[in-house]
């Protein structure tokens, strides 16, 4: 199973993780402070990062982001309950998900074994928009010859919206199809991750040629 890096600075919330976790089969390292995380994934990359977001020194969210400067490795948050900033901003460093605290072991799981899903899923063949090269059968995708470096939830969002051009797809269903999720609350999400998507792949974010939302309703894909 999934090889795992979890960074909490709790000690009895951490060996509740790792006991839950090395139960449902996956392979887990777990370390107290975001330097020591760091460290690790300089020597030994993991499937998946599950990142405390008040950690002591470095917290979670700048964590995230030294990861993100780097690599496209899955990262889940582990927030406090109620801490809508926490979320937002941890969205917005490049997070894939997020799990409130206190963290149901059940429920984790679930979002680990649903972000390896997006990263193994895609089909053999390749899609052309233009400069916009999408490689579903090698997860790559290339912008005018360059190579774009999605995570793989940036990158099965994208698929989806690419399998339905010209069609709005609102929230609800992109978080059932990307995010295997149901709560509305959710929602944001998936207008962080658009935003990521943009950001990497229209030549101007702002105004997208690509993704285009549709106030009211969620977003639809019509290329130029």
């Amino acid at each position: 199973m999934a090889g795992i890096l979890l960074v909490e600075d709790d000690p009895s919330v951490r060996t509740a993780l790792e006991l839950a976790l090395t139960r449902q089969g996956h392979s887990l390292t777990s370390y107290a402070t975001g330097e020591e995380a760091l460290e690790h994934i300089r020597s030994r990359r993991p499937e998946i990062a599950i990142l405390d977001v008040m950690l002591p020194g470095i917290d979670g969210v700048e964590v995230c982001r030294r990861i993100r400067r780097l690599d496209q490795l899955p990262v889940i948050l582990l927030t406090a309950r109620g801490d809508d900033l926490d979320v937002v901003v941890g969205l917005e460093a490049g997070a894939d998900d997020y799990v409130v605290k206190p963290v149901e072991p059940r429920v984790l799981d679930a979002r680990i074994r649903a972000i390896l899903r997006r990263a193994e899923s895609a089909t053999s063949d390749r899609i052309t928009f233009g400069e916009l090269v999408i490689d579903r059968g090698a997860l790559k995708v290339t912008l005018a010859g360059k190579e774009i470096h999605l995570t793989p939830t940036e990158l099965r969002l994208l698929l989806e919206l690419v399998r339905h051009p010209g069609q709005v797809l609102n929230r609800r269903y992109l978080l059932r199809e990307v995010w295997d999720h149901t709560h509305v609350a959710d929602s944001r999400l998936v207008d962080a991750c658009v935003q990521r998507v943009r950001a990497k792949i229209e030549p101007v974010p702002a105004e997208p040629v690509f993704i285009h939302t549709v106030r009211g309703f969620g977003y639809r894909f019509s290329p130029p």
